[in-house]
C-alpha cells in the first residue's frame, strides 16, 4: 500500500488491533528466558557453557504454531524432537523492551525450546521501518540444558493446580505489558467496558456445569 494512505495512524491501528487479538482473544502465551552470559560458566573453546544460569521468566503474549514431532531412531531407541515456531507482536517486543535474542529459551506447555532463529517475518504493506512479526524457530532443548520446572498450562492429564489454565483475562490497554497506541496518542478514548475475564463463577451455564463470568449477565 502506498505511503499516501498508511500513515503513523493507520500503522498503529493495525498494530493495536493485531495486539487485541493476541492478548484479549487468541490467549496463547509463552515465558522467556534470557542466558546470563556473564554469571554463566562458559568454556573458552567452544563458546558453550554446560550450566546456564538464566534470568527469571518473561511472559509474553503470542501466536505459536506447533510442529508435528520429528522422530529420530538412534543406538539408544526412539527419540522425539519438538519444534515450534513463535510469531511475536513486533510492537509488542519495542514497547516492553524486550530483547529477543538467539540462542535463549523458552517454556511452552510442559517442554523447553531453544531458540535457534529469529526473523523478521513480514513488513507492514512493504513499509521497511515497520515490521509486522517477529518469527522465532525454536528446538526441543534437552533436560541437561535448562533445569527448571515448566509453568502452566501443561497438560490436562497432570494433577498439579496449573495443569489447566481455567482463567483468562483480557488486557485492553490496561495493564503496564500492554501499550495501545491510538489510545496513549489521545486519538482514541479507553474502552467504555471493563477487560472482560473468563474463570468459574460458581454458578450452572454449561452443560458440563462450569460456567464463566465471561458470559455472565452483570
Amino acid at each position: 500500500m502506498a505511503r499516501l494512505f498508511l500513515g503513523q495512524r493507520e500503522a498503529d491501528f493495525f498494530s493495536d488491533i493485531s495486539k487485541e487479538l493476541i492478548k484479549d482473544v487468541a490467549g496463547q502465551k509463552i515465558y522467556y528466558y534470557t542466558v546470563r552470559e556473564d554469571l554463566s560458566d562458559v568454556h573458552d573453546v567452544y563458546e558453550e557453557s554446560m550450566h546456564k544460569i538464566f534470568n527469571p521468566p518473561t511472559e509474553i503474549e503470542c501466536l505459536v504454531e506447533w510442529q508435528p514431532s520429528e522422530v529420530k531412531t538412534t543406538q539408544f531407541g526412539h527419540e522425539q524432537i519438538k519444534t515450534i515456531s513463535v510469531f511475536m507482536h513486533n510492537r509488542d517486543v519495542i514497547d516492553r523492551d524486550l530483547n529477543i535474542q538467539q540462542g535463549d529459551y523458552i517454556s511452552y506447555g510442559e517442554y523447553f525450546f531453544e531458540i535457534t532463529s529469529i526473523v523478521y517475518d513480514k513488513l507492514v504493506y512493504g513499509q521497511i521501518e515497520r515490521v509486522t512479526s517477529i518469527k522465532l524457530a525454536c528446538k526441543q532443548a534437552r533436560i541437561e540444558h535448562i533445569f527448571k520446572n515448566a509453568i502452566g498450562p501443561t497438560y490436562e492429564a497432570y494433577v498439579e493446580s496449573d495443569a489447566v489454565q481455567v482463567e483468562f483475562e483480557q488486557q485492553r490497554g490496561q495493564t503496564e505489558s500492554d501499550v495501545r497506541q491510538l489510545v496513549k496518542d489521545g486519538v482514541l478514548e479507553e474502552p467504555i467496558s471493563k477487560p472482560r475475564k473468563v474463570a468459574n463463577d460458581g454458578t450452572v451455564k454449561s452443560v458440563n456445569g462450569v460456567g464463566s463470568s465471561f458470559y455472565g449477565d452483570d
